[in-house]
């Protein structure tokens, strides 16, 4: 990796914070002008128009300069990609323009934008991620009350994201429009700001009592977070996690231990049944072997992609459920390596559904296991 200034970090700040300057050198932004909005909350104009505005407030509001210049440069980067999921949400439905879900695409449309343009961005995983999720849940401080569980919203969203941060994006983005309620979406980030300083997750995530606690809070109905939970869980089940060719069974060999290791890909090999055909019977079976060693206490290793948040938490809560504390492991490599290993590789992966791969990955968050770590470029 080059220089810092090399990167769109180091470009926001050479540029003097300019949006436009920044969608000249990075043209994805231009994918957001002629985006509609609905004139009731967005009467400036299109997204671009919208998102150069938010990138302009952000830099008035009076808790812009007391920031990092990394601080800085972060949140400007969020703002001026905040509603980078529009393009492909936008739709006209009973005659008015929205953009359902566009915060979820959004993350996944600048984290894929960012992991393959990374000699372009030049970001370190943990930048793209923090600005990934400041795009995710910038709408959280304007709708969090009408949550049917705050708090749990907010400590979950403190797991990866810094609310202090959040607070001043979604403020920009309050008054980088022109609505027919101005100044309520702001009235909403001041409650969102009282509440998360009263759960004390302003500047880090919530503090649980164990790691067992912490699981259990996300993954049961009306749990309180200051309970104090005796953990019992017996043996240990660690799932992987990563686009192919990311090195999982590398780190298999280097840390496994010698345990049994559940691979979907050695199944496939096994049964003779191509990656392009249907994994039912696939996955049957290795569900059927990990019953076995779950029914045993035996400790083992899931190897899988599991690429999306739906698929990890179904294979938590089988493990979790014969008492197994399962320890998440998300690996990557850059995207150009992945491409030339699987140009050597025996068995190479249409490129398409690899691109495709990339496109669907949603990032392990902290709170989907007892505990998750993440192996960045051979860091293993």
């Amino acid at each position: 990796m080059g220089g810092r200034n090399e990167g769109i970090l180091g470009w926001i700040r050479e540029s003097g914070f300019c949006m436009d300057c920044l969608a000249e050198k990075y043209p994805e932004l231009n994918l957001l002008k002629g985006v509609q909005q609905n004139p009731k909350y967005h009467r400036e104009g299109d997204v671009y128009i919208h998102s150069k505005r938010v990138c302009d407030e952000l830099l008035k509001l009076p808790q812009w300069e007391p920031l990092s210049n990394q601080e800085q440069e972060m949140l400007f980067l969020a703002a001026a990609f905040h509603d980078i999921g529009k393009p492909a949400c936008t739709k006209l439905q009973d005659g008015r323009w929205t953009s359902p879900k566009h915060t979820i695409v959004g993350e996944g449309v600048f984290r894929a934008m960012a992991y393959r343009g990374e000699s372009r961005f030049q970001m370190t995983f943990w930048e793209r991620e923090r600005v990934a999720k400041l795009i995710r849940f910038h709408g959280l401080p304007a709708w969090f009350w009408k949550k049917k569980r705050m708090d749990y919203d907010l400590i979950r969203a403190a797991e990866v994201v810094s609310l202090r941060l959040l607070y001043l994006l979604a403020k920009a983005d309050a008054r980088g429009r022109i609505s027919e309620e101005p100044g309520e979406l702001e009235e909403h980030g001041e409650l969102f700001a009282d509440y998360g300083k009263e759960l004390g997750i302003w500047e880090k995530p919530f503090d649980f009592a164990n790691s067992y606690t912490r699981y259990q809070y996300f993954h049961k109905e009306e749990m309180l977070p200051k309970a104090v939970l005796y953990d019992n869980t017996e043996f240990d089940v660690w799932m992987m996690a990563g686009i192919p060719l990311a090195g999982k069974d590398t780190w298999i060999e280097k840390n496994g231990g010698g345990r049994p290791v559940i691979s979907l890909d050695g199944i496939r090999e096994e049964l003779g049944v191509s990656p392009k055909d249907g994994s039912g019977k696939v996955v049957n079976l290795a569900i059927s072997r990990a019953r076995m060693l779950l029914r045993k206490k035996e400790p083992f290793i899931w190897n899988a992609t599991n690429l999306t948040q739906e698929i990890r938490q179904r294979l938590c809560g089988l493990f979790t459920g014969y008492g197994a504390r399962v320890h998440i492991m998300y690996l990557e490599a850059p995207y150009e390596e992945i491409l030339k290993r699987n140009q050597i590789r025996t068995r190479q992966i249409p490129e398409p559904v690899l691109e495709k791969m990339i496109d669907k990955l949603e990032m392990p968050e902290p709170w989907e296991g007892y505990e998750v770590s993440y192996k960045i470029d051979g860091d293993f």
